[in-house]
């Protein structure tokens, strides 16, 4: 299922056909207060701040992209706040993104 813009469903497994060790996987969940944040937009930004790519985050507050090699920014909108982490993904595997909205 998607959100309406493409993207695949958030947080569900990884497909039988990606293998993070050849692929730079960037996943992790939204969160506010611990709290996992439903229906957030979560953007992909590259490392001159350039949008790359959006989804919304799961009913559990997970998000996943898939990336080249580099340094990310990935940012959170929700109407009860923002947030974003830095990411490095200098080569294949799954890369953890924890973000709080506030």
């Amino acid at each position: 299922m998607s959100d309406g813009c493409g993207a695949p469903a958030q947080g569900t497994p990884l497909p039988a056909s990606v293998d993070p060790g050849k692929e730079i996987v960037l996943q992790g969940k939204v969160t506010a207060n611990g709290t996992p944040v439903d229906g957030a937009f979560v953007r992909l930004l590259d490392s001159t701040g350039e949008f790359t790519a959006e989804v919304v985050s799961s009913k559990e507050g997970d998000f996943r992209f898939f990336a080249a090699p580099g340094d990310w920014t990935v940012r959170a909108l929700h109407r009860t706040g923002n947030g974003s982490a830095q990411v490095s993904a200098a080569g294949p595997g799954l890369h953890a993104v924890s973000i709080s909205v506030r």
